[in-house]
């Protein structure tokens, strides 16, 4: 299960301003040509417009006629005309290396209802990222095999980070192994807690590279087993919850994606206990969920790639930054085509195609799935086969020995 953040009740955002206030930052320049209500005022070079108003021209700002819709309610009809390549099924057999199908699996009757939909798609294997350990993954496990379908699904077992201190890792690691003689092919997803709020016995924060956690990396190692890992969450969560956060829409939905308090550890703080314990471990094969949450700033996660050749990463629930810079995650992507894993993350069938026309098609200027990820655009990154290839398959095949090989394209 993932832990959820704490969060106190958040801060007040900025509102318009009336647009009597707006002589604050110039002198009145009288109506403006475009039939705005309101005066036009003047303002220096790298001031902003007082809010509620528009740079109309330029070091020109006057507000609109009419009151203006929340950004809730602005959805502008798209007027662009261009060729359209809907993709509903992937060019090349998928595995879901950030799966999360929940119940579906735990039932034949879930699992033919999850196949229909993924073979659709070609999605070949899901990845269980759920954590399942002991007698739950054991139960899944059965039903898994006793099904036509037991070459596709795999699952990645848990750790329990409750209670770290003296006997702790000795009893994680033999829970470690019984899971692996179960069936359990990897660990993770280990999620965002780990780092945020998991506590040791005394109360205090569990840093991310806690040195009694190292015989558990160092037990992945000798058991080829990869970990994956969810550190964090974007850095606008961190900012403040004001009109200059990107993220806003989505904070102002979901009081558990706010860090702003100072009972959470800073999202730097957090990116460095991570990069400690890849380095840390250079035998043990670490998967970054998310891009690492750095793929709006692709040349930092480039230097963690060149520095850290034990590292990994998957593109789940990040295409909204890889869509809006189509030249540089195409170029990215590229270089680095042995070291990304393709994943979904939450499981809904309606949204992989919009991946699938990411990543293989040049469509321009075309919606991402949720708007209160991105209100932007998508941008198609026309990904080389040799590309797609190792993005949707043989990058997981490499890594995870567990998962069937038979079956996927040479």
């Amino acid at each position: 299960m993932a832990q959820t953040a704490q969060t106190p009740a958040p801060p007040q955002t900025e509102q318009p301003a009336p647009p009597g206030a707006a002589g604050r930052a110039g002198a009145p320049q009288g109506r403006g040509r475009g039939g705005g209500r309101g005066t036009q005022v003047q303002i220096q070079p790298g001031q902003e417009c007082p809010a509620g108003m528009s740079e109309v021209r330029p070091l020109t700002c006057q507000p609109p006629e009419f009151p203006p819709p929340s950004i809730v309610d602005y959805r502008p009809r798209n007027t662009l005309v261009t060729p359209e390549h809907l993709v509903p099924r992937a060019k090349f057999p998928v595995i879901d290396y950030h799966g999360h199908p929940g119940q579906l699996i735990n039932s034949a009757e879930g699992l033919a209802t999850l196949m229909a939909a993924l073979d659709k798609l070609n999605v070949k294997v899901m990845m269980s990222a759920n954590t399942l350990s002991g007698d739950a993954l054991v139960r899944t496990l059965a039903t898994v095999n006793a099904s036509p379908y037991k070459d596709r699904v795999r699952i990645l077992t848990g750790i329990n980070f409750n209670g770290v201190g003296p006997g702790w890792a000795e009893k994680a690691i033999a829970q470690l192994e019984t899971d692996v003689k179960a069936g359990a092919v990897g660990v993770g997803e280990i999620m965002k807690g780990f780092g945020i709020s998991t506590r040791k016995p005394d109360g205090s924060r569990l840093h991310i590279d806690d040195p009694a956690l190292d015989p558990i990396w160092d037990a992945c190692a000798r058991l080829n087993l990869p970990v994956f890992i969810h550190t964090a969450d974007p850095a606008e969560f961190w900012q403040p919850l004001d009109f200059k956060n990107e993220r806003w829409l989505e904070l102002a939905l979901n009081a558990d994606r706010r860090y702003q308090s100072e009972q959470f550890p800073r999202f730097e703080e957090l990116m460095t206990e991570r990069d400690h314990l890849f380095k840390s471990h250079p035998k043990t094969k670490f998967i970054a969920a998310h891009l690492g949450w750095h793929a709006n700033d692709l040349g930092r996660l480039s230097k963690m790639l060149d520095a850290m050749p034990n590292l990994y990463s998957e593109v789940g629930a990040v295409l909204y930054d890889l869509g809006r810079q189509p030249r540089a995650a195409h170029d990215f992507l590229v270089k680095y085509q042995d070291r990304i894993l393709f994943g979904k993350d939450a499981y809904q069938p309606e949204e992989y195609p919009y991946y699938w026309r990411v990543f293989e098609t040049k469509d321009e200027y075309f919606d991402y799935y949720r708007d209160y990820h991105a209100f932007w655009k998508m941008y198609g990154l026309d990904l080389p086969d040799v590309v797609l290839q190792k993005l949707y398959y043989k990058n997981a095949l490499k890594l995870t020995p567990g998962i069937p090989q038979a079956g996927f394209p040479k």
